[in-house]
């Protein structure tokens, strides 16, 4: 995602007056309180709490360390040193909803954090039918989180962090005042302190270097972890998103004769399936794109360069809006009175007869990104493989050692010696009592090189040291004990290997493995 913004059409005075940024609002009610303020950069008790609970449970553990915040950084030391009974209740409901992609992880808890009330009860705060379908996976949480919560004293734990993190929030507040000024200067359009759609920055360390941007009905949220650079680009793009969504739906009838040029699109390999066959959603994602870049006010090679990538990945709609918007910026009325007429300007013969012999990126091309915030499009390919090992982690999550067998092997015949689909397998094969199969996959893993400088996939440093641990108690089952020593000693000479691991491997070395009595979790 991306956005830039520099352009002024109101005086500043009258602007800023419709603008309402603070910090003072009570988080806990962002969803409910009448009134709420529009735009706004807060913290927020749930996330944290949320994110205690994670890295408690050894979420991220082998991620980059907090440099720049220290109160943090101890924090998270602490959380990883608590073996209360609520910790380990909250160790095993993440074992359970754990993915090998971290990000896939951490979605539905973000998504559970953003419409719960506050502490203690984290009770929702939206109705049932409007709890997203992410959260639906984990709606049980609740109690868990709210014993969490009383053991390992968050109350007390968020004191003594949120010096830290109220930094960042001012830090971040002045800048959006400029951001909001710049884009709702750019589209005409006013914001009212009152109004019933909100766009909530949340100010998060413990989510750290990440970016999660998403919307529940009317309410846009972001949850950042600042880093030394704030990722103002994202947040503007999120914003032009904010700005627009609400236009491209009230005027879908009028986007949707420009439907044609959907089949156009839908030739391009990498054009993300999201949009294959939505064309309002592709119209809208063009216009935010289309809109940062005339924000942007970029050299015109620049520009050609940004509309080049753009059309090469399916996003053909940003050259015609670009040039709408330009005719726009000589006009009066505001956006939302003037969006008919953005789309009427468009010429479906004349995009069609631009782009007949047009030669899109193919799948496994790397194309530099279209936007300009760095980020790039995951293409189709990139896709559907992520597919695939989600829908691996969970058959292996619901104990389907034959379905994650055949969901793996599949992903293995494309891509051979692939160190996460390799270790699927080999805890599929574990599953199903394969217990060579198991092991002659795990040595694979651990024999794969750590370092290399071309294009092969490494494994990262929690599968290599739970490929360690498992060959360590598959030689403990067998009675050799020197080398199931060996083995856990090299789980823990891993390089960021996550906290559950190193203590798996202590305990390897501590006394010879046992396999948990039926029905108990390890």
């Amino acid at each position: 995602m991306s956005v830039q913004g520099r352009r002024y059409f109101l005086p500043l005075g009258l602007a800023i007056g419709f603008l309402c940024l603070g910090i003072g609002f009570d988080p806990s009610q962002a969803f409910a309180q009448q009134g709420a303020q529009a735009i706004s950069v807060q913290t927020n008790q749930q996330v944290f709490a949320v994110m205690c609970a994670l890295d408690a449970s050894g979420f991220d553990a082998n991620a980059p360390t907090l440099d720049i915040y220290p109160l943090h950084a101890a924090l998270r030391e602490r959380l990883l040193e608590l073996n209360g009974p609520a910790t380990i209740a909250m160790r095993r409901f993440y074992q359970k909803h754990q993915f090998v992609n971290s990000d896939e992880t951490l979605s539905p808890f973000l998504s559970f954090a953003l419409v719960i009330g506050g502490p203690p009860d984290f009770s929702f705060v939206v109705s049932r039918r409007d709890i997203p379908p992410a959260v639906t996976s984990i709606d049980d949480f609740g109690p868990v989180l709210q014993s969490f919560y009383a053991e390992a004293h968050l109350d007390r734990e968020w004191s003594a962090v949120f010096p830290e993190t109220n930094a960042q929030v001012a830090r971040l507040t002045e800048l959006m005042r400029q951001l909001v000024f710049q884009t709702t200067g750019y589209l005409r359009e006013l914001m009212t302190p009152a109004a019933d759609r909100t766009f909530t920055v949340y100010v998060e360390p413990l989510v750290g270097n990440r970016i999660d941007f998403r919307n529940i009905g009317d309410h846009y949220a972001m949850i950042v972890g600042p880093g030394p650079e704030l990722p103002l680009d994202s947040i503007r793009h999120g914003f032009l998103h904010f700005l627009l969504d609400p236009l491209t739906l009230k005027y879908q009838q009028v986007i949707s004769t420009r439907r044609a040029l959907l089949d156009v699109a839908a030739r391009a390999p990498q054009l993300p399936p999201t949009y294959q066959d939505d064309f309002v959603g592709l119209f809208d994602e063009c216009l935010v794109r289309a809109a940062e870049l005339r924000l942007e006010k970029l050299p015109p090679d620049r520009v050609e360069s940004v509309l080049h990538q753009n059309d090469r990945t399916g996003f053909i709609l940003v050259r015609p809006l670009y040039q709408q918007l330009m005719i726009f910026e000589k006009a009066e009325p505001s956006m939302s009175l003037y969006f008919p007429s953005l789309v009427q300007g468009i010429s479906v013969s004349e995009e069609q007869q631009r782009l007949v012999n047009f030669q899109f990126a193919a799948a496994s091309e790397q194309v530099a990104p279209g936007g300009l915030s760095g980020e790039a499009e995951e293409s189709a390919s990139d896709l559907a493989l992520q597919q695939q090992f989600s829908q691996g982690d969970r058959e292996i999550a619901m104990q389907d050692g034959k379905g994650a067998d055949v969901t793996f092997s599949s992903i293995l015949k494309e891509h051979p010696n692939f160190p996460r689909a390799l270790y699927g397998l080999a805890i599929a094969s574990v599953l199903e009592g394969q217990g060579q199969k198991a092991e002659t996959l795990f040595e694979q893993i651990v024999q794969l090189p750590v370092n290399s400088s071309g294009s092969a996939p490494i494994p990262t440093p929690d599968i290599l040291a739970w490929s360690h641990v498992y060959l360590g108690r598959i030689n403990d089952l067998r009675g050799d004990r020197l080398q199931a020593q060996g083995q856990y000693r090299a789980a823990l000479s891993v390089s960021g290997a996550p906290e559950q691991a190193r203590v798996a491997a202590q305990g390897g070395l501590n006394a010879p493995y046992a396999p948990p009595a039926k029905g108990t979790q390890q």
